[in-house]
């Protein structure tokens, strides 16, 4: 097993969150937190230094360190995938977190910078992409793929062979029918029922989940 220690890309609750599932279930040891020095409030969290993005690559070079991005579902993921390719390019490796209260089958294609929380299920023939985050107990059925840059809310269901696209929303129990397709960047409400294919950039919400008339960047 690789042993270099884990930085976490973020400062807020999210990142708090995981740092604390990789130090308590898993063989990952974080020794650092990072942020653009515009966001730094503080200097450490949870006992841990914060260190500016601009100063990671002299205090924490990829040759010793790797990582994983906790940040959240802003401007539709957007910034949570500007910054992954980022430290991609600049050389990081990222690693995966599966929770040990989780399930995520033998044969599914995980990416890299997976986060997959407590009791959720991700069924056989699946393909996550990277850089998605999957909250508790969402149920990802078989057959179904989701993209890159994703967020996928606590508690939310997804029939078989659907077909989430790339920086998707999903809100906290929301439903998706079997064979949904979301295209890429739409958003899914809270408790929505989805039982027709989105449209890029859209925004639905309701049971059934109607489409609404503002775009997904102006909700998020």
């Amino acid at each position: 097993m690789d042993k270099r220690p884990i930085v976490v890309f973020g400062a807020k609750k999210m990142a708090a969150l995981v740092a604390y599932c990789l130090q308590h279930d898993s063989e990952h040891q974080v020794v650092a937190f990072t942020v653009d020095r515009q966001f730094m409030g503080s200097d450490s969290m949870e006992g841990l230094p914060i260190v500016a993005f601009e100063d990671l690559l002299t205090q924490y070079p990829p040759s010793g360190f790797r990582m994983i991005h906790a940040i959240g579902y802003w401007r539709i993921n957007g910034v949570r995938k500007e910054k992954y390719l980022k430290t991609k390019q600049m050389g990081y490796e990222h690693i995966n977190y599966v929770s040990s209260a989780a399930k995520v089958w033998p044969n599914v294609s995980l990416g890299d910078n997976v986060i997959v929380f407590e009791h959720s299920v991700v069924q056989p023939f699946c393909r996550v992409g990277s850089n998605t985050i999957i909250r508790s107990s969402a149920h990802i059925s078989h057959h179904s793929t989701v993209g890159d840059h994703v967020f996928i809310g606590a508690g939310v269901v997804g029939g078989g062979s659907c077909r989430v696209g790339d920086q998707v929303f999903v809100g906290v129990g929301s439903v998706m029918r079997d064979g949904i397709r979301m295209h890429e960047r739409s958003f899914l409400g809270a408790g929505a029922l989805l039982v027709s294919d989105t449209e890029a950039d859209a925004v639905y919400v309701g049971n059934p989940a109607r489409k609404t008339g503002k775009s997904s960047l102006e909700v998020t």
